[in-house]
């Protein structure tokens, strides 16, 4: 069985350390709506901070840094993994995180994580993934 989890209003970091958490558990998650995920902070110092994570490196070489808001989400989800270990590469292959919502699960229960709603933010300042996608460059 498949855990949905509606990423809208959700806090990335809060909701990538829960998810995390699960899936070395062992659950299965699928993540949608990952473009309508919240990064709290200014605008102009988060897209400076993905602009320098995306500038970095080598393009031969890397680090490689993803544009598209599911990557974006999925790369932050594996920061919070032991993802050169065995446990933490399944853990990974576990987690799926779409861009809207796939007609595979348009009739699923979706769950909503309190601890990592946007409500519980005192600043009113954040931008989207999907915002930082769009700076980045990605057409999704």
């Amino acid at each position: 069985m498949v855990t949905v989890i509606d990423g809208e209003g959700l806090l990335l970091g809060r909701m990538a350390s829960l998810v995390a958490k699960r899936a070395l558990s062992g659950e299965e998650i699928a993540i949608i709506n990952a473009e309508k995920t919240v990064i709290s902070g200014s605008r102009a110092r988060v897209l400076a901070n993905y602009g320098q994570k995306r500038q970095r490196g080598s393009r031969e070489g890397g680090p490689f840094f993803p544009r598209r808001p599911d990557h974006i989400v999925k790369r932050t989800i594996r920061g919070m993994l032991p993802y050169k270990r065995p446990a933490g590469r399944d853990a990974l292959s576990r987690v799926k995180v779409y861009v809207g919502v796939p007609y595979q699960l348009t009739g699923s229960e979706r769950e909503v994580p309190e601890e990592a709603h946007m409500d519980r933010l005192n600043a009113p300042k954040f931008v989207t993934v999907g915002a930082v996608s769009t700076f980045l460059g990605a057409k999704f």
